[in-house]
C-alpha cells in the first residue's frame, strides 16, 4: 500500500474556499515564525484521501474484528451505546469553563458514578482526575507520601512490590519519591509471606499489589498481608488493572487495602489502546480523604452538585480540569447498562473463559501456574525451543490467522511467557477455534520452523529488525 505522499499529484485539491469577501487582517508575525517556503503536504482529491484513510483502517487489527487478548491490559468489547451516549449533544459539547448551573447533569453524573465506584471496591471517597492508569498510581502513591508526611511518617520511604507487578508500578512508586523493595513469588505464583515478613519493618510505607495478580492468581493471603502491613502502619495499594476479574465478587476495600486505582478504560469497557484516551480514578478510605486531588464533585443539601475545592491538605491537581469526560460518560453508561448482577456476570464468565481456554492450551502447552486462575494465565513457551522458535516468533505467526498475539515476554519470572486473557464476551466457538489455532502453529512449529521464524507472510508489513527500528528511528517521509 503506498503511502499518502506517494499518491499526491502537484496542483489536485480536496478542498475549494469562496473568494475572501472581507477586509484581510494585518497581523504583526514575528520574523522567525514566518515561513519561507509552502509546507510540503500530500495534494490529492477528496475521494482519493477518504479511500487512503478507509484503506489504513482495514488493515488495523481491533477488538471490533477480532480476537484481542492481550494480558492484563482486558481489551474487552466496547458496546456501541456507550460511544452514542458520549456523543450527545449536551455532554459533546460542553465546555470545562461553564458555570455549574449549566452543566449540573454532567456533575451528576460524575457524582453518581463516584458513588458506583465507592460501592463496586468497597471504599470511602472517589476522584476522577486521573488520566490513566499508572497516572492513578502515581496520583495514589503520592497521597500515601503526602499522608505519611502530614502524620510524621516521613522516614517510611520504602514501598515493596512483588516480582510479578506491572512496570508501571515501581515507575510510580519512585516518581512518588520511594524506593522500591522487591518481594518474591512463592511456588505457587503468589506473595512469599516469608519473605514478606522479613522485608517489612519501620520504613515500610506500604505494599503495591495487583490482586488478581499479572498470573492471573488471586493472592489467598490477602488478609494476612493485609494485616501484618497495618500492624506496622503501612498502607495498602490496590493495581485495579486486574478489577475485571473480581468486580462484583469482591472489593478491594473489604481485603484491606487503603488506596484502589481503577482503570475506566480496561473494566468499565471504554476503548483502550493506541496511547488513550483514558481515566484511573482512585479511590481511598476515610483517612486519606484530605490529601485528595481537587476538585472533587460534591451535592449541597438543596441537591445541587458543585465542584468542592475545599480540601486544604490535597495533593493538588493532577489533571487540566476535571479528568477525561468523555471516558467518564462511557463508563458511567456502562455500568447502568449492566447493573449489579450483569457487572458479577462479566467477572464470571472472564473467569470461565480463561479457566476453559488454559485447560483447552494445557493438552499441548505448558501452563506456568496450572492453579485455577481467574481473569487471565500465562503460558510458559520454553518447550518451542525445542523446535528452534521462540515465543516471539509464535506470536508473529499469529497475525497470520487474524488474531492478536497475547502480551508476550511478561510477567518477567516466567520464561517465554505469553499471557493470555480472554475476556467476558468471547464465546465458546471461538476458543475453540483459538485453541486450534495454537495447537496448529505448534505443528507447523515442529514440520517447518521457518514458516514461524519468517512471520508474519501475509500482511503489509513483514517482520522486522526491531533492534535497527529502535535504534535507527526514522518516521518521517522524505
Amino acid at each position: 500500500m503506498k503511502l499518502i505522499f506517494e499518491k499526491s499529484v502537484s496542483g489536485r485539491k480536496s478542498f475549494s474556499l469562496p473568494k475572501l469577501d472581507v477586509k484581510e487582517s494585518q497581523i504583526d508575525i514575528p520574523e522567525h515564525l514566518v515561513r519561507n517556503e509552502a509546507p510540503n503536504l500530500p495534494e490529492l482529491y477528496e475521494v482519493d484521501i477518504v479511500r487512503h484513510y478507509n484503506q489504513l483502517a482495514s488493515l488495523n487489527h481491533s477488538v471490533d474484528r477480532g480476537f484481542y487478548p492481550l494480558g492484563s491490559c482486558t481489551m474487552k468489547y466496547n458496546p456501541f451505546l456507550n460511544e452514542e451516549v458520549a456523543a450527545l449533544n449536551g455532554f459533546k459539547y460542553l465546555h470545562p469553563y461553564q458555570e455549574e448551573r449549566t452543566v449540573q447533569g454532567a456533575l451528576e453524573l460524575m457524582y453518581e458514578l463516584q458513588e458506583f465506584l465507592k460501592e463496586i471496591t468497597g471504599m470511602d471517597h472517589v476522584t476522577l482526575q486521573p488520566a490513566a492508569g499508572a497516572h492513578g498510581e502515581l496520583t495514589g502513591m503520592l497521597v500515601i507520601k503526602k499522608y505519611l508526611q502530614e502524620n510524621n511518617l516521613g522516614h517510611k520511604n520504602e514501598v515493596i512490590i512483588p516480582d510479578s507487578a506491572h512496570g508501571t508500578n515501581p515507575a510510580s512508586a519512585v516518581m512518588a519519591g520511594f524506593e522500591v523493595i522487591k518481594v518474591n513469588s512463592n511456588n505457587e505464583g503468589r506473595v512469599d509471606l516469608d519473605h514478606l515478613k522479613s522485608l517489612v519493618n519501620e520504613n515500610t510505607a506500604a505494599i503495591m499489589l495487583t490482586n488478581p495478580n499479572t498470573l492471573g492468581l488471586f493472592e489467598k493471603d490477602i488478609l494476612k498481608i493485609s494485616d501484618l502491613m497495618h500492624k506496622n502502619n503501612a498502607l495498602l495499594y490496590y493495581d485495579g488493572a486486574n478489577l475485571n476479574a473480581i468486580m462484583g465478587k469482591v472489593r478491594p476495600g473489604d481485603n484491606g487495602f487503603d488506596v484502589v486505582h481503577l482503570n475506566l478504560h480496561k473494566t468499565f469497557s471504554t476503548p483502550h489502546g493506541m496511547g488513550g484516551p483514558g481515566s484511573g480514578p482512585i479511590a481511598v478510605k476515610s483517612f486519606l480523604k484530605e490529601y485528595l486531588p481537587k476538585p472533587v464533585v460534591g451535592m449541597k443539601e438543596s441537591g445541587e452538585y458543585y465542584f468542592d475545592y475545599d480540601i486544604p491538605k490535597s495533593i493538588g491537581k493532577v489533571r487540566s480540569f476535571y479528568g477525561n469526560f468523555s471516558v467518564l460518560v462511557k463508563a458511567y453508561t456502562y455500568i447502568l447498562s449492566m447493573g449489579k448482577e450483569g457487572l458479577k456476570k462479566a467477572s464470571e464468565l472472564a473467569t470461565l473463559n480463561a479457566n476453559y481456554l488454559k485447560e483447552k492450551l494445557s493438552k499441548f502447552l505448558d501452563v506456568a501456574y496450572p492453579d485455577v486462575c481467574k481473569h487471565e494465565f500465562v503460558i510458559k513457551g520454553t518447550s518451542l525451543k525445542d523446535y528452534g522458535v521462540s515465543t516471539l516468533d509464535f506470536a508473529k505467526r499469529l497475525l497470520d490467522y487474524g488474531m492478536h498475539p497475547p502480551t508476550v515476554y511478561f510477567p518477567l519470572i516466567v520464561d517465554e511467557a505469553m499471557m493470555i486473557e480472554p475476556t467476558e464476551t468471547e464465546s465458546k466457538e471461538t476458543l475453540d477455534e483459538v485453541a486450534a489455532i495454537y495447537e496448529k502453529i505448534l505443528e507447523e512449529a515442529r514440520k517447518d520452523s521457518d514458516k514461524l521464524k519468517k512471520a508474519p507472510l501475509t500482511l503489509p508489513i513483514k517482520r522486522l529488525d526491531e533492534v535497527k527500528a529502535n535504534k535507527e528511528l526514522n518516521v518521517k517521509f522524505d
